[in-house]
């Protein structure tokens, strides 16, 4: 009877000890359940959230050979690249657009909608013609740039002599001097802003520059500096006009001096 009483007292306790934790279990579940819904949720808000921070302005600064609107297509072609996380994200990895001439540029956020491009473009002075390729130099003689695109206001260079030719390597002149006067004349010309087609020089290393229907003979390289300063000065009187403008005689000591302007028909 006793040993009965305590078989039954046992079944109890064990059927009271399972009844509480599947009814915890159940519990757990539906916790589980609202946890995971509630971080779907989460998930779902912030999805929205990050793809709709879409830049709405874009400004551009320091570009010259390009307009704003054509850095903007280039370097935000598709609508994600105009997200601010994923715009941010690609910058912070460093992931930027390879564009000709232009060296690299930088994003800088003004909030999540607005973003500015300041770009930094690589110096040209000059070009060569070289494989069906136009081989871009700077003012140290560089080749910076490779391509099959013609670019306005940069003088192409006649005349030298050079071996193979080697992107972000010094142009393989055969005649050093020659190329050091090339250098000269082409930021000389920069420095006036004058927009010259070509530059030509004869066997003997005297130079012709083409502007338009203007030809300027300069000889060679003596007082350089004052005969382009002479042209710019001139310019405005042969506007308009075709022929050959001899500047090889200039005399920085004869301020009186007349020079030769031959026309063309």
């Amino acid at each position: 009877m006793i040993e009965s009483k305590i078989h039954y007292g046992l079944r109890e306790a064990r059927n009271q000890s399972e009844r509480p934790a599947g009814r915890d279990a159940l519990k757990g579940i539906k916790k589980s359940h609202v946890i995971f819904i509630g971080l779907g949720m989460m998930a779902l808000v912030l999805g929205i959230t990050v793809a709709s921070l879409n830049i709405r302005q874009i400004t551009v600064s320091g570009n010259v050979r390009y307009t704003d609107e054509e850095l903007v297509d280039r370097i935000f072609p598709g609508k994600a690249d105009r997200n601010a996380i994923y715009c941010y994200g690609k910058d912070l990895l460093g992931e930027h657009v390879q564009i000709p001439f232009v060296e690299d540029y930088r994003l800088v956020f003004h909030g999540p909608f607005e973003v500015e491009v300041i770009v930094h473009e690589k110096s040209v002075v000059g070009y060569v013609s070289y494989m069906s390729s136009y081989m871009y130099f700077d003012k140290d003689g560089i080749i910076v740039e490779s391509t099959n695109e013609k670019v306005e206001d940069i003088p192409k260079i006649v005349g030298l002599e050079y071996g193979q030719i080697v992107l972000h390597r010094p142009l393989p002149v055969e005649d050093e001097r020659i190329f050091r006067e090339i250098l000269d004349l082409t930021q000389t010309l920069t420095k006036h802003d004058l927009k010259v087609d070509r530059v030509e020089f004869d066997s003997r290393g005297d130079a012709t520059l083409y502007m338009e229907t203007l030809e300027v003979f300069l000889g060679d390289s003596t007082n350089i500096a004052g005969k382009i300063l002479r042209l710019s000065n001139m310019l405005p009187e042969l506007t308009g006009l075709t022929g050959i403008l001899y500047l090889d005689t200039y005399d920085p000591s004869n301020n009186e001096m007349t020079y030769t302007f031959k026309k063309k028909s």
